[in-house]
């Protein structure tokens, strides 16, 4: 089995390059770039499994390329900063990141922090995975796309993840460590609050008036469950 293909992307050339070789040593394959440009130009030639992204490049944010990245992809991203403040942090989930390191880091965390991104699955892959229909909200588990009365809805990967997994057991109240082992994976040791976030944004999108649509309800206490009894 081909080994995972990694880009990092920092404008440090120092940790770019600590980066790119322990990585490297850890079997994968790895490019690098210190820019936005040039990050993009290697995103599309070497279509990377996973990409390490710098917050702060000479030409553009960490975010916006987050973005951009995941326009048309299910490329995972764990974001490399040194902004370690809370809003810096959602900000990074919102705009489609899988999860989020501080520097100063350890390789070795790092390490643990890649291995569990790209022990995920992008939900889904079995032929068999049929459409599922709850009111107005169409979920294609195979062509990852999401519709309310034949509109699409754009979705980054996460959130798709997550709203497919509440989708496919309607009326189960998932507790967030269950939905962060459901979906993201279950060595992940970051904070459970980034399942609330993902779902705040998951809100949004939906948010259709006059339609009739299953909602995404706080079960106080334990965590989310997608409630079909309106329907």
């Amino acid at each position: 089995m081909a080994s995972a293909k990694i880009l990092a992307v920092d404008d440090d050339p120092a940790i770019r390059t600590l980066i790119h070789r322990y990585l490297s040593q850890q079997n994968y394959q790895v490019e690098s770039a210190g820019d936005g440009k040039t990050a993009l130009e290697l995103f599309n030639k070497f279509a990377p499994d996973l990409v390490v992204l710098d917050v702060n490049l000479p030409d553009t944010t960490g975010f916006q390329l987050c973005q951009e990245m995941q326009r048309n992809t299910n490329v995972f991203v764990l974001m490399l900063t040194s902004l370690a403040d809370e809003e810096s942090k959602i900000q990074g989930f919102e705009e489609g990141a899988d999860d989020y390191i501080t520097k100063p880091f350890g390789l070795v965390e790092l390490g643990a922090r890649v291995r569990a991104i790209l022990k995920r699955q992008r939900l889904v892959s079995t032929p068999e995975a049929e459409i599922l229909k709850l009111g107005d909200l169409a979920i294609d588990p195979l062509g990852r796309e999401v519709q309310v009365k034949g509109e699409l809805i754009a979705l980054t990967a996460l959130e798709f993840d997550l709203l497919y997994c509440l989708a496919s057991k309607p009326g189960r109240a998932w507790k967030r460590s269950e939905l962060i082992q459901e979906v993201w994976d279950c060595e992940y040791v970051g904070d459970e609050r980034i399942v609330d976030v993902h779902i705040g944004q998951i809100r949004k999108k939906l948010e259709h008036e006059n339609n009739n649509l299953p909602k995404i309800i706080t079960v106080r206490g334990v965590g989310y469950k997608l409630d079909i009894l309106s329907l």
